[in-house]
């Protein structure tokens, strides 16, 4: 029978437990209102670990936790109170360390040691780590309220892009009820008709004209007006809203596909973008299937797109649902190309037909030798797998006539196009269109330019 020691210690890591841990923190507390030196809590959580678990197993992602624990008491100092919370989360109390700017210093230190090369599995793989901070006494008064701000703090961390520290603030005890309130008015969006679709056109740079449009959900809240996506959709995926959405916008954006081919808007094809939990489900197919007889629309017409992260979760099941959606027509996109950590092996293996180059590397091809390496190392990648490259994020002339020099298919941005409503793209692909075919005495014109389909464009 094991010691009350070893029912403390987290099995896998060797680290506290968190009954131990919430004991030394209710110890550090009392601790710190005699001495009056302040206490932080760090809340730690290990960014894409579902990746590395789902991609090198199980047994790997033990691996990494173990090797985490190590680096963290590394890191700290000797008998500093650590615990392993479960999954990917760790916590760390930091003691004695005089002042804020200490405080600082010590949580950055965690985190650049976080971000090292780990060797998992007999391979080098990279994580990075979000971390949320809370400091006694000017934060929390009790030991569950240090809990609940550390938490929160992590929470802004992972929101604001991951791979970053948040210490809690004032502006954050507002979120509990802000958050409530926001999925509250989230599941009423559907029935209210709160929810739409816009559409960013795409073209094609070589010949200048309008190959589709990527659907793009916008809510009009109430009160609030266009709230912004990255606002709602997380807490859609949270709370598994994100399927009877997802299928809406499926369908809202297959209809007007439709629509616009009736009204002569054609060759048009339209992207959506499909969620890990709708991947996930096993009727994704189903429910495509069902939406393409319902709305009458082509299955080439339409385009599906996922995310890097999302198909190396589970390659198996992606594959199998993948495999059903190409063979009904289907065409798939993988969205922000070059952004994972996993293995190109699945380009080979996935029914992919098209790789859209993340904004990130777009952004600064022009300036930055890395990302134009990485640019035209993509390009080429798809190009000799028979897929096709659109370029994601073009703001400028420059980088639309970089891209083209890379040999990049399509290109999508501010630029070219901002999302619209319905009307207004449908609008818009019209008047292209008409500027784009010129009659001439000579006969009929000759496909269109980048500059004939969009004013300010130059294509050498």
């Amino acid at each position: 029978m094991p010691d009350a020691s070893d029912a403390d210690r987290d099995a896998l890591t060797g680290l506290h437990g968190r009954k131990l841990f919430q004991s030394l923190l209710g110890q550090a507390i009392d601790s710190a209102r005699q001495s009056r030196e302040p206490v932080a809590l760090v809340h730690i959580g290990l960014d894409r670990f579902k990746v590395i678990n789902g991609t090198l197993g199980h047994d790997a992602g033990d691996e990494l936790l173990r090797a985490v624990a190590v680096r963290l008491n590394a890191v700290l100092r000797v008998g500093a109170p650590v615990a392993r919370l479960g999954a990917d989360e760790f916590v760390v109390l930091l003691e004695g360390q005089g002042d804020h700017a200490a405080i600082v210093d010590s949580v950055e230190r965690l985190r650049v040691a976080l971000g090292g090369a780990f060797v998992v599995a007999e391979q080098e793989v990279f994580v990075t780590a979000s971390l949320g901070v809370a400091v006694f006494p000017e934060d929390a008064a009790t030991a569950n309220e240090f809990f609940a701000n550390a938490d929160k703090a992590l929470q802004r961390a992972k929101h604001a892009g991951r791979d970053n520290t948040q210490f809690f603030t004032k502006e954050m005890r507002g979120l509990d009820s802000s958050r409530l309130a926001l999925e509250r008015d989230l599941r009423r969006a559907i029935d209210r008709e709160e929810f739409v679709v816009f559409y960013q056109p795409q073209l094609d740079v070589k010949s200048g004209d309008v190959l589709g449009v990527e659907a793009l959900i916008r809510w009009q809240r109430p009160g609030l007006g266009m709230v912004p996506p990255m606002e709602f959709i997380p807490l859609l995926e949270e709370t598994g809203l994100i399927v009877p959405v997802g299928a809406w916008v499926l369908k809202t954006a297959c209809a007007q596909a439709q629509q616009w081919r009736a009204d002569g808007i054609v060759p048009l094809r339209v992207a959506v973008n499909i969620s890990a939990s709708q991947l996930r489900q096993n009727r994704i197919a189903d429910v495509v299937e069902k939406v393409l007889a319902e709305t009458n629309i082509a299955p080439s017409a339409l385009e599906l797109e996922l995310t890097e992260g999302l198909l190396i979760e589970n390659t198996l099941a992606s594959s199998q649902v993948l495999h059903r959606l190409r063979d009904m027509g289907i065409s798939i996109s993988l969205d922000d190309f070059g952004t994972g950590y996993s293995s190109l092996s699945y380009l080979k293996r996935l029914p992919i037909d098209l790789l859209k180059i993340d904004r990130s590397f777009v952004r600064d091809v022009l300036s930055d030798s890395a990302d134009r390496a990485i640019a035209a190392a993509i390009v080429d990648l798809a190009h000799a797998l028979g897929l096709h490259v659109v370029a994601e994020g073009i703001e400028t002339q420059e980088q639309l006539n970089f891209m083209r020099s890379l040999g990049c298919d399509a290109a999508q941005g501010y630029l070219i196009g901002r999302p619209m409503a319905a009307d207004a793209c449908a609008a818009w692909i019209k008047a292209e269109r008409s500027k784009a075919v010129v009659p001439t005495d000579d006969g009929p014109a000759g496909p269109p330019t980048l500059t004939d389909v969009t004013p300010g464009l130059r294509v050498p």
